[in-house]
């Protein structure tokens, strides 16, 4: 699951720079705030990455779980 997490990792990494790289000065008007591309597609893209990391750690703390409940029930 590690492999996994870090090439889910990296690719948000690729995307974010290459959102910074290709989007230059695009913005649009929230309100009366003018926000840029860039700014919002990170913020997005770090939600994604944010959003991967509970799940590997959910993932994890039931793995953890199960092999605690596996110890319980099969004894040496």
């Amino acid at each position: 699951m590690n492999r996994r997490l870090a090439w889910a990792l990296l690719a948000y990494a690729v995307l974010a720079a290459m959102a910074g790289y290709t989007l230059g000065d695009a913005a649009f008007v929230l309100g009366d705030r003018r926000v840029e591309m860039r700014l919002a597609v990170w913020i997005l893209l770090g939600g994604f990455a944010l959003k991967t990391l509970i799940g590997w750690g959910r993932y994890r703390a039931e793995a953890a779980e199960e092999s605690d409940h596996d110890k319980q029930d099969n004894p040496r």
